[in-house]
């Protein structure tokens, strides 16, 4: 296995799109990753960069964890509703 080392400036970066804010601070990090894994990773997203990719996975990450607790807090609106739900192909063994 190979350790990529990464470093990333300390600057504002200007993103685009709704999920993002105008603005985010960039802070020094050094990380050891396993350099295959980034290197799918860039391929999977698209990514131009090392950088890029990491940073549209962390983006892909926060974004899933939002979408999983959007369901989450709906389900349980859905069940405290008191809708009875009728399992006609007897599915939900009950």
């Amino acid at each position: 296995m190979r350790i990529v080392f990464m470093y990333m400036h300390d600057r504002l970066m200007q993103t685009g799109g709704d999920s993002m804010p105008a603005a985010t601070r960039r802070t020094h990090k050094h990380f050891q990753l396993d350099a295959s894994k980034i290197k799918r990773a860039q391929r999977a997203l698209h990514a131009r960069t090392e950088t890029e990719a990491i940073e549209r996975a962390l983006d892909f990450a926060i974004a899933e964890h939002e979408k999983n607790r959007l369901v989450l807090a709906a389900t349980e609106r859905f069940v405290k509703s008191g809708i009875d739900i009728k399992d006609v192909y007897r599915t939900l063994g009950g």
